[in-house]
């Protein structure tokens, strides 16, 4: 299978972006950085594309220009281990950006993410139909997930 890269488009800020988010992520980096020659269509040395792993995920941010923005339409999925995990991503991915909804968070630079206990999951699909409704209103209303309220929402308490 060939591999696959998701590619970010910023306007100008590909590597303060690429900059940011390996600093959230453990075992992170950025691989490779290129620039913009005499060719164009930006100014020769701006900064055309940044090479970045996040936990051994391979992304490419380019300064693309202002003709694109991110939109919810696509997000980055977080899959957390617990609470702490999720406290830890939220705070660090809404500094300077938006708490959205049902786990839902716009970044500084306008990108998406979804930070998500792996629970979540397990709550949502219960074989009980009512626990399992339970939980989701009870997410519905959150901004950031809370694993303690989501089990006692679905538990009825």
């Amino acid at each position: 299978m060939p591999k696959i890269t998701p590619n970010l488009w910023f306007d100008t800020r590909a590597e303060e972006a690429a900059e940011f988010y390996v600093s959230v992520f453990p075992n992170s980096s950025i691989t490779h950085v290129s620039h913009f020659g005499e060719a164009g269509p930006r100014p020769a040395g701006m900064v055309l594309t940044v090479d970045f792993l996040l936990d051994g995920q391979a992304f490419t941010a380019i300064n693309g220009g202002p003709e694109f923005t991110f939109d919810e339409a696509v997000s980055l999925l977080i899959s957390c281990s617990g609470q702490d995990e999720v406290d830890h991503y939220w705070s660090r991915l809404t500094d300077g950006g938006k708490e959205v909804q049902c786990g839902w968070l716009r970044d500084r630079y306008g990108l998406s993410w979804q930070v998500v206990p792996n629970e979540l999951d397990t709550l949502l699909e219960d074989p009980d139909p009512q626990r399992a409704d339970r939980a989701m209103r009870a997410m519905l209303g959150m901004k950031k997930l809370d694993i303690a309220a989501l089990r006692a929402a679905a538990d009825g308490a």
